[in-house]
């Protein structure tokens, strides 16, 4: 079997009648990179389940008699003062450890750029135009309900989509489902983290401070040029990335934090400098870029993003007017509604318009349910969301604000993960199977 696409003769083409030449997204891939993604898929499946492990834990501690003792854990502050990295514990489980997971973000983004789905503007239009739906119509849905209070500037909390959870719902019910359905999420996934970052970095930088971020750029670039000269040493030898690379790393974070802008987007910066292609020794073997993916995925899945995500969902519940309150709240109403409406409405319509508007096609083996499910699926927001939550309130002191988004970021997406689950397992049972190509 050929891994050339065929004509879609489904869709023919708008000006000579016949099958469409246009560009099939996630369209068959080559069998190494076909078990690329799925190996990735099977590894952000088990973080899924230990990052909600770790939600249901801090749940538990600050709705018990642990709290008092959980919260002085989390607000126990720890650091060197004078390179302002004097940080209470969860904010270093946000800045710090969080930082290896936007690194793998920033390795898997330009592992799609430079030999995935979006290094072709025509096949990267599709997951483009539909994160980037998945995007606006949930920040515009949380704007129209919040355009003129206090809560406005939490627009970005329900724009944001954690792939570790939607992976780990999409294991349990969607084992009948195509791989390119799969590949659509994880392709997606990676551009809302793009905007994500460039949301963190843009809206949600205060004050920023010139003289650390120019600095920031000396051991950058450092890190960069040895990536690329000894990607091959690198990719043999793990002490030599420890020992060389690791401490550039750590002081480029260290200067970014320092500047103001969030330093999660240290560990984008990195993770995009390394090279992909360069450090393969045997023919089939990953470069760099997949060797680190190899390295950190485990440390980001196993221990970055659960100790998070414990630290950041912690919230207390209370009784019956606690919880009326909350759900009253207009925060909580935009975050819930953007993320379970505004989601699938954003993701569904965009790629409709896309695939309408230009010549490109879905595979053939992803059906339009299947798609809803998917941006159901989507409306998880939980890891970033909850970041994006913390900036957004815990900087402007709207302390119970910023416990109303948790309740709507965690309520929200277990409703997305449950409806989700129900659609895809129906539409999988329900429907024959999608024509072999």
């Amino acid at each position: 079997m050929t891994d050339t696409p065929r004509p879609d003769t489904r869709n023919p083409d708008p000006d000579t009648g016949g099958p469409s030449t246009g560009d099939t997204a996630f369209a068959r891939r080559s069998t190494a990179e076909t078990w690329r993604i799925l190996e990735i898929l099977r590894k952000e499946t088990v973080g899924g389940f230990l990052l909600v492990g770790a939600a249901v834990l801090a749940l538990i501690a600050a709705n018990t008699p642990l709290r008092d003792r959980y919260e002085d854990i989390s607000h126990t502050v720890v650091g060197y003062a004078p390179w302002h990295l004097d940080l209470s514990i969860a904010h270093w489980a946000a800045d710090g450890l969080l930082a290896i997971f936007f690194f793998l973000v920033g390795l898997e983004l330009k592992r799609e750029i430079v030999a995935g789905e979006l290094r072709s503007l025509r096949t990267a239009m599709v997951p483009v135009t539909a994160a980037v739906g998945g995007v606006v119509v949930p920040a515009l849905i949380y704007l129209a309900v919040n355009h003129d209070g206090p809560g406005a500037h939490g627009w970005a909390v329900p724009t944001a989509t954690d792939i570790a959870f939607a992976v780990a719902v999409l294991a349990v019910v969607g084992s009948r489902l195509p791989a390119a359905l799969r590949l659509f999420l994880l392709t997606l996934a990676v551009v809302d983290d793009l905007i994500a970052i460039v949301i963190i970095a843009v809206v949600y930088t205060g004050e920023l401070s010139w003289s650390p971020l120019l600095l920031a750029l000396i051991p950058l670039a450092v890190y960069a040029f040895l990536a690329h000269r000894y990607a091959d040493r690198f990719a043999r030898s793990r002490w030599a990335a420890w020992a060389i690379l690791l401490p550039l790393g750590i002081a480029t974070w260290v200067l970014v934090h320092a500047s103001g802008i969030h330093a999660t987007i240290a560990g984008v910066l990195l993770g995009f400098a390394v090279p992909v292609h360069r450090g393969a020794y045997r023919r089939d073997d990953d470069g760099l870029a997949g060797q680190f993916e190899h390295r950190f995925r485990p440390l980001s899945t196993g221990i970055a993003v659960p100790v998070f995500a414990f630290f950041s969902a912690g919230v207390t519940v209370g009784g019956f007017d606690s919880i009326r309150t909350a759900v009253t709240d207009p925060v909580a109403i935009g975050i819930a509604a953007g993320l379970l409406l505004g989601k699938p409405i954003g993701i569904m319509g965009a790629t409709w318009l896309t695939t309408r508007l230009t010549r490109s096609r879905l595979d053939p083996s992803v059906r339009w349910s299947d798609l809803f499910g998917v941006s159901i699926l989507a409306g998880i927001g939980f890891t970033v969301s909850l970041l994006v939550a913390e900036l957004s309130f815990d900087q402007t002191g709207g302390e119970l604000a910023l416990d109303h988004a948790k309740i709507a970021i965690l309520t929200a997406s277990t409703l997305a993960a449950i409806l989700a689950g129900v659609v895809l397992y129906v539409v999988g049972r329900l429907q024959k199977p999608a024509p072999a190509r």
